[in-house]
């Protein structure tokens, strides 16, 4: 179920002291294994500070949850539960590679296979940008684009990506 910014249902937000697994597990929400590669490349990967994801398709159990292009093929609505799962795949693969307890989401990166007269994109990606901020608290408020493209790999309505810093890591690189 898409959770929007001024949709009241789970009100429960991370605390600074709550790791993300058990904010998920409040929220009635599994981390889901990282997704398979469709290509040759890697789900996430840690570079100095950074983490930075690949794209991933709202996947769930193995299967897309919705194919075509918003809003014709795909509803609104529709889209923005994907971008919901999306924002947990990122979480699963982050995940992968570092504990989520050790990350701030910088930046993210929402493509939305639409209609050339669609101009709803922000809409549609706040289904990850509030799930991500709902898990991490502050550290999962991040800058962002939305954009519009023709289509997306395996006919997905939504594609996203991030980039994450390790948070606490420059000041363990100055006591080395």
């Amino acid at each position: 179920m898409p959770l929007h910014r001024h949709d009241p249902p789970h009100e429960h937000h991370a605390s600074p002291a709550e790791h993300p697994l058990r904010v998920l597990e409040h929220l009635g929400l599994t981390l889901p294994v990282p997704t398979t590669p469709v290509g040759s490349y890697l789900p996430a990967k840690i570079v100095g500070e950074m983490v930075f994801t690949s794209g991933v398709v709202p996947f769930k159990d193995g299967v897309l949850l919705a194919t075509g292009r918003v809003p014709d093929a795909v509803s609104v609505d529709l889209a923005v539960a994907c971008a919901h799962q999306c924002a947990l795949n990122l979480l699963g693969n982050l995940a992968s590679v570092i504990d989520l307890w050790e990350i701030e989401i910088i930046r993210v990166n929402g493509f939305v296979a639409a209609t050339p007269d669609f101009t709803q994109h922000p809409q549609i990606i706040n289904g990850c940008s509030d799930l991500l901020a709902q898990v991490l608290g502050e550290r999962g408020r991040h800058s962002r684009i939305a954009v519009g493209v023709a289509s997306l790999p395996l006919g997905a309505p939504v594609e996203i990506d991030c980039m994450a810093r390790i948070v606490g890591l420059p000041k363990l690189l100055h006591h080395v």
